[in-house]
């Protein structure tokens, strides 16, 4: 019986235009946990090249990869200027699922 080579999934390898990354963190957010959008973010930086990400926002890579990690926590001008390098915005909706909480 012969071995079949396999290799990790990185979905990196598949956002190969704009509207796939911006399909790609769209659900994402829709998602809405934070590690699984930075994580996201992290996904579709690399798929851009990390070296040009972080000429283009003034970071390290060091402290790209750290902070686009699953476990990673960037800071609001992190993520925005990550967006802006990958030629991504940021944009809100109304939410349409019933509130949990009242406003007092």
């Amino acid at each position: 019986m012969s071995k079949i080579a396999t290799r990790p999934f990185d979905s990196a390898e598949y956002i190969d235009t704009p509207e796939a990354a911006a399909a790609y963190l769209e659900a994402a957010l829709e998602d809405g946990d934070a590690r699984i959008i930075t994580a996201t973010l992290g996904d579709i930086a690399r798929s851009k090249g990390m070296a040009m990400i972080a000429e283009r926002t003034g970071l390290s890579r060091e402290a790209l990869y750290k902070s686009l990690s699953k476990d990673g926590n960037p800071r609001l001008t992190t993520l925005v200027d990550v967006l802006k390098a990958m030629g991504l915005k940021l944009s809100v909706a109304v939410d349409d699922a019933p509130q949990t909480r009242s406003r007092r």
